[in-house]
């Protein structure tokens, strides 16, 4: 048998998207936990350009960086494809995914870590992207149409660490039902997959882990 291993830390949405891949395609694998403020010679070995998680180790064979791990995963074991077959469909998933990364997480991110005027114009910015996944999912139950795929994977933090986490603790709300009625209803969906729920962290450690991590945001920005 293969041997997969998946070097993670508990709390990083991106590791997850691997751990879910995995899953629904039932791949074994053991975790192993890093601890990245003292990082291991194993991780620097595997990674030694970026230095994080995740990584994914088949047969001795690093690969990093989440969604070319998730594309490897699919590439790899075929059951249960995260990926359509035809080529346009494929094209629009990878760019969802891609949307997700570069717009939508960076502006919530931004929202979360700013108070005042930058915050307001961060959560204006959150609410535009918001609004192009909200017509992506129009007539659709998930991204890629019925079953879940990798444009969900990629976009699942919005689930719990977006709309629930970091909108919590910054006191913020983007993600409502009343704006965004189709997100709304597909974060439902999205987390009642057993996949998903059976593999979320703690909401109580991470509500824990990024107030702090707030705190230290603003502290950093604040005058001296």
């Amino acid at each position: 048998m293969a041997e997969v291993k998946l070097f993670r830390t508990w709390s990083s949405p991106f590791p997850l998207r691997i751990v879910w891949a995995l899953e629904l395609k039932g791949v074994p694998y053991e975790t192993i936990y890093e601890d990245l403020s003292n990082k291991s010679p194993l991780l620097l070995q595997y990674n030694p350009i970026h230095k994080k998680v995740p990584v994914l180790v088949h047969n001795g064979k690093p690969i990093v960086e989440s969604l070319v791990i998730l594309e490897y995963i699919d590439e790899t074991w075929k059951e249960n494809p995260l990926l359509p077959e035809d080529p346009l469909e494929r094209a629009a998933a990878r760019f969802w995914a891609k949307f997700g990364d570069e717009k939508v997480l960076p502006s919530y991110w931004e929202s979360f870590t700013n108070e005042g005027k930058e915050q307001e114009e961060a959560i204006v910015k959150a609410k535009e992207n918001l609004k192009y996944l909200e017509e992506e999912l129009k007539g659709k139950k998930f991204f890629g149409g019925e079953k879940l795929g990798l444009a969900d994977i990629a976009l699942g933090w919005l689930v719990l660490y977006g709309s629930s986490v970091f909108e919590d603790v910054a006191g913020i709300k983007l993600l409502t039902e009343e704006e965004f009625p189709l997100l709304s209803a597909w974060k439902l969906t999205f987390a009642d997959a057993p996949i998903i729920k059976d593999n979320w962290p703690s909401r109580d450690k991470l509500i824990a882990k990024f107030k702090a991590t707030r705190e230290d945001h603003l502290l950093k920005k604040a005058p001296k």
